[in-house]
């Protein structure tokens, strides 16, 4: 049987995506991948999605998405794809299970921030340990924080966190920053902005509850010293969860799918990205949740528009 459209990817993109399809009678199927909900499952608290006055629980705003979706009529599929054909209609996507047929392909697959690798980092993700600044930058009015990184994301987010953060330290692996001359300039210049260099982070240590210091290594002088802060910031890069859409669809030369311009069409048609594997600059919440309703929507017209041919 080939479906009218397949979703692939349960986050904020792909349950809204499925939302406004399964509203309109299309009857999705959405593969959900290994990690249903995406990212904001390893949230313990979104404040900042419209609607929640109080804050919720990542995991819980996820799951009502996926309720939502559910009560329309979306079809859920528990496996992830490892492969895709889109060089013809009808479109195929394979997963570890099986392989499906459809004329319309969503891909909401997300991207994952890349981690530091150590223990100690995971022990406290989301009590003081963040790759989002604009997510969290809030919960550190008056601390002193630091930074991890060299390149643009993590000026930026330093940058921003100089809004509520007493100091903001960067911890630089190398004796040079990799960010444009701007972005560095406008770091330098930030008073409360200040640079350890050719240091590594080697452990996160805390109380058990919260974050009260980094562990850094000096590459240069093998020194260990400890740097006392309340809150980490990892800003080291993303990684777009686009492996499978490989020499099928545009990448481009980070991964990110590559959509037209206002528009969540990519370069194959019948075939559309929304939400963070298509998002190199905001990726948060609501604006996935919104690519996601571009797309089903631009879906539904593309398939109409084929229905009236």
């Amino acid at each position: 049987m080939t479906e009218s459209m397949i979703i692939i990817g349960g986050g904020p993109a792909g349950y809204t995506a499925a939302i406004y399809a399964a509203r309109s009678d299309l009857k999705p199927l959405l593969i959900e991948g290994k990690m249903p909900g995406g990212q904001l499952t390893t949230t313990s608290e979104v404040e900042n999605f419209p609607g929640f006055p109080k804050g919720v629980q990542g995991g819980e705003l996820t799951s009502m998405m996926r309720a939502q979706a559910d009560r329309f009529g979306t079809r859920f599929v528990s496996d992830e794809v490892i492969s895709v054909d889109f060089s013809s209609q009808p479109l195929i996507v394979r997963t570890a299970d099986g392989s499906y047929e459809s004329q319309t392909v969503i891909i909401a697959t997300g991207a994952s921030a890349t981690r530091l690798g150590i223990p100690s980092e995971q022990e406290y993700y989301g009590r003081g340990v963040s790759a989002c600044a604009t997510c969290d930058g809030f919960f550190f009015k008056g601390k002193k924080i630091a930074v991890v990184g060299g390149g643009d994301s993590a000026m930026e987010e330093a940058t921003f966190l100089t809004r509520f953060a007493e100091s903001v330290t960067v911890i630089v692996r190398k004796d040079e920053l990799r960010a444009s001359k701007i972005m560095q300039e406008r770091a330098k210049a930030n008073p409360k902005i200040s640079f350890v260099w050719n240091s590594e982070v080697r452990e996160v240590l805390g109380d058990g509850t919260r974050v009260t210091a980094i562990r850094l290594f000096n590459n240069k002088t093998n020194d260990i010293a400890d740097l006392p802060i309340e809150g980490v910031f990892v800003a080291i890069g993303h990684k777009p969860s686009a492996d499978a859409f490989k020499g099928q669809i545009e990448l481009d030369e980070k991964g990110y799918i590559v959509t037209r311009p206002h528009s969540t069409q990519t370069n194959v048609e019948g075939v559309f990205a929304a939400g963070d594997v298509a998002d190199p600059h905001y990726r948060q919440a609501i604006t996935a949740a919104g690519s996601g309703c571009t797309a089903a929507i631009e879906a539904e017209r593309f398939l109409s528009a084929r229905e009236e041919n």
